[in-house]
């Protein structure tokens, strides 16, 4: 696939710079691929549409306060964005900028952080060693981190947690799973009490929203990513699908876990860079709830292998034409 064909005509102001007030105002685009319909609801009455023997499979990462700025030796500023631990030795992969003005063995220096810089790898990329670890690290980072929104955002909110789902747990990612910031704790009770519900874990990383570069969409690679589910969500997915009930991925890093699970001897735990491109046929995902997602992105890609390129493209114009907000803070979709 041409990688040209992930582009589309956004005007500048439909990309949202702030989230939905409260979050179940967000809009939501049924489309239906049964019949190629297309409609226009609220966030709030998405339990209504789903069914009742359906399994709604969320992902409950929660994005870490990664991004630091700290002093070089000498005074000059710096800033790292951690990305995630490598190993249990208290090392972790980061960005790092300036990078030129980088050396291994340099220490950064904030209040109540120090990062020691290690090895520069490819792509901007270092290995660290913060001063503290474990709890006491993400503790810090609270203190002292910022939440790494993305570029396209060009003033943070007032509440970081508008960038964190209601029921986020662990904290391990480095973007939220957007399609879930619409949910609001009541509206998490109500799907709950719908339909069974499912919690996955899948640490996003900052190369899921990096665009492809190539001119063939096969040619990219995708940085894998580390996912979680435990027994009894694994048990409770094989079911469902054993008894042929509609399985809806709150969101594309949802699907991606789902996807992987259905890959042969598939563990429980484990690392993924499983790459959903048009052509591709979905083995556990029945529907999909999802944002409207950047052109040239992996994740635009999956949402086309889901629902067809041509159709996509379609929904995308019918969206921009009516107004809907874009990106993690913009509108979503329900792909049927």
């Amino acid at each position: 696939m041409r990688t040209a064909e992930l582009d589309y005509d956004l005007p500048p102001e439909l990309v949202a710079q702030t989230p939905a007030e409260p979050r179940d105002a967000a809009r939501l685009l049924v489309y239906r691929r049964a019949d190629r319909s297309i409609e226009h609801r609220t966030f709030r009455e998405l339990p209504d549409l789903l069914d009742p023997s359906d399994l709604l499979v969320v992902n409950t990462s929660r994005v870490m306060s990664a991004r630091v700025r700290l002093r070089r030796p000498g005074g000059g500023s710096a800033e790292i964005l951690l990305l995630e631990p490598l190993g249990s030795g208290g090392e972790w992969e980061a960005l790092a900028r300036p990078t030129r003005r980088m050396r291994a063995g340099m220490t950064l220096a904030s209040d109540g952080l120090r990062v020691d810089l290690v090895e520069h790898l490819e792509g901007g990329r270092w290995r660290v060693r913060p001063s503290l670890t474990g709890p006491a690290l993400m503790e810090a980072l609270d203190r002292v981190g910022e939440m790494p929104l993305p570029p396209y955002i060009r003033a943070r909110p007032p509440d970081p947690g508008r960038y964190q789902t209601v029921y986020a747990d662990e904290p391990g990612s480095a973007a939220a799973p957007t399609a879930g910031l619409h949910v609001t704790p009541q509206m998490w009770d109500t799907l709950r009490a719908r339909c069974d519900v499912v919690e996955v874990e899948l640490r996003i990383g900052l190369d899921t929203f990096r665009p492809v570069s190539e001119d063939l969409l096969e040619s990219h690679t995708i940085h894998s990513e580390r996912y979680r589910v435990d027994a009894g969500a694994a048990r409770a997915i094989a079911e469902a699908r054993a008894q042929g009930r509609r399985i809806v991925a709150l969101g594309t890093t949802a699907t991606r876990v789902l996807e992987t699970l259905a890959r042969p001897d598939a563990p429980r735990e484990g690392r993924t860079s499983i790459f959903i491109t048009p052509g591709y046929r979905f083995a556990v995902t029945g529907a999909l709830v999802t944002n409207f997602h950047l052109p040239r992105s992996t994740l635009l890609a999956l949402v086309m292998a889901f629902a067809g390129v041509e159709e996509m493209r379609r929904v995308y114009a019918v969206a921009v034409a009516e107004g809907y907000r874009f990106f993690s803070f913009g509108d979503a979709s329900l792909l049927l």
